[in-house]
Formats: structure tokens, C-alpha cells, sequence
């Protein structure tokens, strides 16, 4: 077998993968854990894997890997989430939003540790 054949024939393998067993029940557990959660698929980079974000409708997220777009959007059909490419439309403002708050409790909590006597 020729080297071009080996790396078609992985190129596919990837592209059917399923969700990682520990991000699936990582995700699934998230998804029953929070309301109005909504999943936005990120693309694949040379650094890493294609990735979700489930962002609920508080704004808190979390981001694991996925299969490819398929196994996404297989995922998000069993949980009965609306899915969303990020390319597409973007982040939530409510996630943007969320981090923000975050951002200044952890600042807030900081400064109120170095006053402390």
C-alpha cells in the first residue's frame, strides 16, 4: 500500500470518529446538570481536535472534544440541544458575559486576600 492510500484511509478513520468516551460523559452529564444549554461546534486547528462548547442559558460553559462536526451533531440530536457552527455565529453574548463576571469575582476575591491583615 502506497503512502497517499495510508493517509486517505486515516484521513477518513478521523472524519467518522465518534466522541471521546470521557468528553461524551463529561458532556452529557453537563448538559443534565445545566438549563438551556446550547452547543456550538469549533473547527479542527492543527493544534487541536474539533471541539464543543455548551454554553446554558446562565452563560456558564464547558469545552470538550468531539468527533468531527458529525459526531457533534449526533451528539447534540441525542440530548435534544440545538446545535450551532461557531464559524457561523459566533459565541453567545451571555458566555462573553459570564466570563466578564467571572473575571471581576476573581479579581474582587484577589484584592480582598491582600488586605487582609
Amino acid at each position: 500500500m502506497g503512502l497517499v492510500s495510508r493517509l486517505r484511509r486515516s484521513r477518513a478513520a478521523r472524519a467518522g470518529r465518534r466522541v471521546p468516551e470521557g468528553d461524551e460523559a463529561h458532556l452529557r452529564a453537563w448538559a443534565a446538570a445545566n438549563r438551556g444549554v446550547e452547543m456550538f461546534v469549533e473547527p479542527r486547528t492543527t493544534v487541536t481536535d474539533t471541539t464543543a462548547v455548551m454554553v446554558a442559558a446562565d452563560g456558564s460553559w464547558t469545552r470538550r472534544r468531539v468527533g468531527g462536526p458529525e459526531g457533534a451533531r449526533r451528539l447534540a440530536r441525542s440530548l435534544r440541544i440545538p446545535v450551532y457552527d461557531v464559524q457561523i455565529v459566533g459565541y453567545p453574548q451571555r458566555m462573553r458575559d459570564h466570563d466578564a463576571r467571572e473575571r471581576a469575582l476573581r479579581r474582587r476575591r484577589l484584592r480582598e486576600d491582600l488586605d487582609r491583615p
